[in-house]
């Protein structure tokens, strides 16, 4: 009886220990399924590695949320991607099994991580992160390939040709379909080839959406070469050439190409809750009693992901006054400012703070 006592005990605690924490979630769930999850390879279990592979989980996941590829180089975004582990739900980890271009087996263990949507999604209002509204369109991908024997259309029969652009689109956060390679759609190389996007909107009339990314991917002196537009509707949104030795990367460039185009039509900024407009703010700090403590006021706002241009407006003995472009208002502002400890907001102001 003693020991069946304890080891409820043991349970119990384990179980509170861990209750507020990220989970290690066992078992058949060790995928990352939906936007908000992600995999990372990691090269082994620690904590230091663990936490590294967090701050990459998260930046797949919000660059899958935006679409913006670039998202972990965006300003003050380094401060809050130390911060990822906070936001973590659950992880595991999984065994992989491959094998190496010499045909020998490969091993590697994968982190798969989810994360709370209502913290990422608050992260992303904080920070101003245009948000890529789900569903995605599935634009459909029309390949014409000339390796030197001729054009030829890269439909679904060619899939495995096209993986390069697939797998990008698919990083990005959308999918590209293939036409089906019939006959008559083997006819419409011609047209990719000249850039007919009209003619080509007309062949894909049979799918949807109304979108096409074509392409014409050919040889040239420095390796390979491809031509790009992206159609929406029968409006070209974009036109962009790719260049490179390996093409397999002109390839997956036609996708990235494609979410930018999607990204700035359709995605738009984050209106978490407790956010407000961009704009330009007046807000009072309260405290300051020396020029040292102005310095450092000045340091810690230039380190708010929120706060963009700071342009003084008037100082008198122990307050500040400052214009402030907010990228998500003086309520992103007070949520930022928050989780420090740094500055106290002033009761019944809420563009005042005092120094702490």
């Amino acid at each position: 009886m003693l020991r069946a006592i304890r080891l409820f005990w043991a349970i119990a605690l384990l179980a509170m220990a861990f209750g507020a924490a990220a989970q290690r979630v066992e078992g058949d769930r060790a995928r990352a399924e939906g936007p908000y999850a992600a995999e990372v390879r990691v090269n082994g279990q620690g904590e230091p590695e663990r936490n590294n592979a967090f701050v990459r989980a998260l930046v797949q996941v919000l660059a899958r949320l935006s679409g913006d590829n670039a998202v972990a180089s965006r300003p003050g975004m380094r401060q809050e991607l130390a911060s990822a582990r906070d936001l973590v739900e659950s992880y595991d980890y999984r065994q992989d099994e491959g094998v190496s271009a010499r045909g020998a087996p490969t091993f590697g263990t994968v982190l798969v991580v989810r994360f709370d949507p209502e913290a990422v999604d608050e992260l992303a209002a904080i920070v101003g992160l245009p948000i890529w509204p789900m569903p995605r369109p599935k634009p459909v991908l029309w390949l014409a390939i000339d390796d030197g024997s001729g054009p030829r259309l890269a439909g679904l029969p060619q899939a495995n040709a096209t993986r390069p652009a697939l797998d990008r689109a698919k990083d990005r956060g959308f999918a590209l379909g293939l036409p089906a390679a019939t006959a008559a759609e083997q006819a419409v190389v011609g047209a990719i080839w000249r850039g007919d996007t009209a003619a080509v909107a007309r062949a894909s009339a049979r799918y949807s959406p109304p979108m096409q990314l074509v392409g014409k991917l050919y040889r040239v002196k420095e390796g390979w070469q491809a031509d790009w537009i992206f159609v929406d509707g029968g409006k070209v949104l974009s036109r962009w050439t790719e260049k490179h030795a390996d093409a397999r990367r002109v390839m997956a460039a036609g996708a990235d190409g494609a979410a930018n185009a999607l990204v700035r039509r359709y995605a738009k900024r984050g209106t978490g809750k407790g956010m407000g407009p961009a704009g330009t703010y007046q807000v009072t700090f309260n405290g300051i009693g020396s020029a040292d403590a102005y310095i450092r006021l000045v340091g810690y706002l230039e380190k708010l992901t929120v706060v963009g241009r700071i342009t003084p407006v008037r100082a008198v003995p122990g307050s500040v006054a400052f214009d402030l472009e907010l990228s998500t208002g003086l309520p992103g502002l007070r949520r930022a400012v928050a989780r420090d400890d740094v500055l106290l907001a002033e009761e019944g102001d809420e563009a005042a703070y005092r120094v702490r």
